[in-house]
């Protein structure tokens, strides 16, 4: 376990940590918190809400069922470092709050961290597939096996949950999991000894 790594998943925790603390004061203050900090539809004074709509919930069972696959999902995310984490959480960020804010009714609010969560669940897949390393191939299966059916998140369903957020969160995944550059792998350079002969290959980092 790398520095990197351990920071990135120290922030998670952190994140997700930071999100029962705000419920905690926002509940104290009856929902004072979620009308300031949430994203709210073609408002145009509050941009900066991309950012703090995810740390808001609008009660302890909505924060509840967001912690687990948060933690889950954002620690796969985590394990390829804290840069790459980082870049990741704020592309999803953007993406998913630009997304809820131009394709929700206008004045609507939402908050929660689900744009994040399928987000990161996007970038697992597709990571999988574009970096076709062992590792990320083994987390993108895993990923599919246990939260596959969250891809039925995206479309209209049930009144009140932000189909927005959740495609748009996870049309960021993809974007950061296609975007962000490749690490590096351990390229060879073979020498030879003549015609013919036979050299030892270097590997290069």
């Amino acid at each position: 376990m790398t520095q990197s790594r351990l920071a990135a998943l120290i922030t998670v925790a952190v994140m997700t940590a930071a999100m029962w603390v705000f419920e905690i004061l926002d509940t104290a203050a009856q929902g004072a918190l979620d009308h300031t900090f949430g994203l709210r539809a073609w408002d145009t004074e509050g941009p900066w809400t991309i950012a703090t709509a995810p740390f808001m919930h609008g009660d302890f069972a909505h924060l509840l069922s967001n912690s687990v696959p948060l933690l889950v999902l954002g620690g796969l995310v985590a394990l390829s470092g804290l840069n790459r984490f980082v870049w990741t959480t704020i592309i999803v960020m953007l993406v998913s709050g630009v997304g809820v804010w131009l394709f929700s009714a206008p004045g609507t609010l939402t908050v929660g961290a689900s744009g994040l969560i399928f987000g990161y669940f996007g970038y697992t897949v597709l990571r999988g597939i574009i970096e076709r390393k062992t590792i990320d191939i083994v987390i993108m299966i895993c990923v599919v096996i246990f939260y596959g059916t969250m891809i039925w998140g995206v479309l209209p369903q049930q009144e009140g949950i932000s189909w927005q957020a959740h495609l748009f969160g996870f049309v960021g995944g993809l974007v950061a999991a296609y975007a962000l550059p490749k690490r590096s792998h351990p390229r060879a350079v073979s020498g030879g000894y003549g015609e013919g002969g036979y050299g030892y290959g270097i590997p290069r980092y």
